[in-house]
């Protein structure tokens, strides 16, 4: 494989170990930018990031970037990668829960990515609820659905099969809450290795955190700085920008970094995974020198502890399912799940 003039040896990148002792690497790239770059673009970055030193690459069929970004790994294999250095995420989209549709799915995925197996497969979101993309706030499915844990539950058992079948090692959610996922852990027969979910220094979600780690699941963190270049379907008048908070700012000045760089730092030492998204060369390769470098302090995790603002970003409006609703009704704020 060519190698990259700054290249970073993968195996100083720091890993995490999943509850059947799988290691998966504590950074990731992401690759959603479909509303606003080409899958050509993304792919570009996959496969530069890869040059670099990433082995972790967080992928979905919905972002509508898995054709290119298959012939990228394919590449790299055969320019030296080994399929097991490798760790490709894919997820199940919302209009594929039916049973029937989740294996077709999935092996679709791996057409596209152009792999014989996948080493983690996430329900995407837990709302069978489709919406188009590129579509406004207000856009909502006439067949929506509120969650409904058996229909999850039929979803979950062909996502177990996948594992059975050797098409998936790990299996695990995404957007989840606490009492779904107390559900989920009471039913599954395989459980989640991860959930994905939400995660910077203005929105640390302590309790679910917390909950995942007690239960031997690893936190994957997205949007960890904070989404800057989030759909605008996702931004309010409220939202907060993680990197000009003050305590985030005076820290990258002390280490001589950008600010995003912190809160990458802060990801990795708090123990959580960030799958960060970018096709900026500089971006992605400082955030992976973020991941090999001295972690944050005690002191700075402390202070950093204290400026969370539970300033959700991803709302996640286009999957309510009746009218008169707010966002709040996706995310079981009382800790019940919404009912019907």
């Amino acid at each position: 494989m060519t190698t990259h003039p700054q290249q970073v040896d993968p195996n100083t990148v720091p890993k995490r170990q999943l509850y059947t002792g799988a290691n998966i690497p504590a950074i990731g790239l992401g690759t959603f930018g479909s509303d606003h770059v080409s899958p050509e673009q993304v792919a570009a970055a996959v496969a530069d990031a890869i040059a670099f030193g990433y082995r972790h690459i967080d992928c979905a069929s919905v972002y509508g970037n898995e054709k290119e970004i298959g012939r990228v790994l394919n590449n790299a294999m055969k320019q030296g990668v080994n399929r097991d250095e490798l760790w490709i995420t894919s997820k199940l989209w919302n209009d594929k829960h039916t049973p029937s549709d989740v294996i077709p799915s999935c092996m679709q995925t791996l057409d596209d990515l152009q792999l014989d197996y996948l080493d983690l497969y996430l329900i995407h979101w837990p709302f069978p609820n489709f919406h188009p993309v590129g579509c406004d706030v207000s856009s909502r499915s006439p067949d929506a659905k509120p969650y409904i844990h058996e229909n999850y539950m039929k979803t979950w058992r062909e996502l177990e099969k996948l594992v059975d079948q050797g098409l998936v090692r790990h299996i695990g959610t995404s957007n989840m809450t606490i009492p779904k996922l107390q559900l989920l852990l009471r039913d599954a027969r395989i459980k989640p290795a991860v959930n994905e979910m939400e995660l910077h220094p203005h929105f640390q979600q302590p309790e679910l955190f917390e909950f995942v780690i007690r239960n031997g699941i690893v936190p994957i963190g997205y949007s960890p700085i904070g989404s800057p270049a989030r759909p605008e379907r996702d931004r309010t008048s409220t939202d907060t920008v993680d990197t000009q908070d003050p305590v985030i700012v005076e820290m990258a000045k002390r280490h001589g970094v950008h600010p995003a760089v912190i809160c990458i730092k802060w990801a990795i030492t708090r123990g959580q995974i960030p799958i960060p998204f970018s096709t900026t060369p500089r971006n992605y390769q400082s955030n992976l020198l973020a991941a090999i470098s001295e972690p944050l302090t005690d002191a700075e995790m402390a202070a950093i502890a204290q400026i969370d603002r539970n300033c959700r970003l991803i709302k996640g409006q286009v999957f309510l399912w009746k009218e008169d609703q707010s966002w709040e009704d996706l995310w079981d704020m009382d800790d019940t799940i919404t009912p019907a």
